[in-house]
């Protein structure tokens, strides 16, 4: 499959089924602390954030996943890409922070983007993104977020005990998908009910359920986050005895997600030399609040997205985490509108790259033909 955009109708289905599994598969639930969160989510009646900005003018704030995944590594990555090169002022302070801030992962890190002052962004899966509006009640959401950029596919992890060979193991038996409402619970859940094979569900944190895996309390914890995640990394199939296994790539699961292959490379303490384990992916994508155009947010989200963009060739470089170097800021996510400025900037290296072709001699009506570029893509259909 492609890594386009999924169906909508198809993925309306996933958040639908999604609502459904406490309902389709028993569920002992074990709840995780919710001190580390941005937010609570069962706050369900918070009216949508306005324009007003947060206490900090410099900072924007970016909710990401489980401190244990990837994805909370990449968005300290951004921050400290981010805090490093500027000027500093009298007292050491920088004109741009961002603050990576604890999320789920699902759909209250949406939620928080929508209705927290201080959540300009979030990485999210693109499943997740494209049947949100119905699930979270506050409308259209397609208005009131933007995407900045396409990034890195997340792969799904099937920890077990060696004694447990394939997914087929774990019918009846109880499984982690993760923090309740997590991007691996809502969409986790929906891959064991397209494959047929139901399982009791636990809601743990990742920690926790890998304690009860040792203690035979629980069988398995699906993990969704980019490989290598450092936390899997350190367990190993010596001694207690776990190892991932696949998750089939059916047909029944080619609309939404993409095929993946985790390797010895990868986790050579999970998976033997030589070998290989099929899985299933879900892109993310960072996104935004559609701040109005003019106000302190959103020039704020524009100084933002000018620094990661002509600086992002730095995050694929060592020692980095290597999902950068799959991540292309001119892919775009079909059904939705980009951040303007992040618009403009890969327009302007578009341009630059045209206009070289042409030598310097046109530099002095570059500013009026980049006008005029623009409105040559718009009226070809390619803006």
């Amino acid at each position: 499959m492609q890594a386009g955009g999924t169906p909508k109708n198809v993925l309306s289905v996933i958040l639908l089924a999604a609502a459904c599994i406490a309902q389709l598969i028993p569920c002992a639930t074990a709840q995780t602390s919710a001190t580390d969160r941005v937010t609570n989510a069962t706050n369900e009646t918070r009216p949508l954030k306005k324009a007003g900005p947060p206490h900090d003018q410099n900072t924007t704030g970016l909710v990401t996943g489980d401190p244990n995944g990837t994805e909370f590594a990449t968005a300290n990555e951004i921050a400290t890409l981010i805090a490093t090169g500027q000027e500093t002022g009298p007292h050491g302070e920088v004109a741009l922070r961002v603050t990576p801030m604890v999320g789920d992962g699902g759909l209250q890190n949406i939620r928080d983007v929508l209705t927290l002052a201080e959540a300009d962004m979030s990485i999210v899966p693109e499943a997740l993104l494209n049947g949100v509006s119905p699930v979270l009640g506050l409308g259209d959401v397609r208005k009131q977020i933007v995407y900045i950029a396409r990034l890195y596919v997340a792969e799904f992890h099937l920890v077990v005990p060696v004694t447990i060979q394939n997914i087929s193991d774990l019918a009846g038996k109880t499984v982690n998908l993760g923090v309740k409402n997590s991007a691996g619970a809502i969409l986790g859940g929906y891959i064991f009910q397209r494959l047929g094979v139901k399982v009791n569900v636990v809601n743990l944190d990742q920690s926790t359920a890998m304690s009860f895996i040792t203690t035979g309390d629980i069988a398995a914890d699906l993990v969704l986050s980019g490989k290598p995640v450092g936390s899997l990394a350190s367990y190993t199939n010596a001694g207690v005895g776990f190892h991932l296994i696949s998750i089939p790539y059916l047909p029944a699961l080619e609309e939404g997600f993409l095929a993946a292959t985790l390797t010895h490379d990868d986790y050579p303490n999970l998976i033997d030399t030589g070998k290989s384990v099929d899985s299933i992916g879900a892109r993310l994508v960072l996104i935004a609040y559609n701040w109005p155009k003019g106000s302190d947010r959103y020039r704020l989200l524009g100084s933002f997205v000018r620094t990661l963009f002509s600086r992002f060739s730095e995050l694929k470089d060592e020692p980095h985490h290597p999902k950068w170097r799959h991540v292309n800021l001119a892919a775009t996510l079909p059904g939705w509108s980009r951040f303007p400025p992040a618009q403009r900037w890969l327009d302007q290296q578009e341009f630059e790259s045209f206009l070289s072709k042409f030598g310097t001699g046109v530099e002095a009506d570059r500013a009026r033909l980049f006008d005029d570029f623009l409105r040559w893509r718009e009226q070809s259909g390619g803006g």
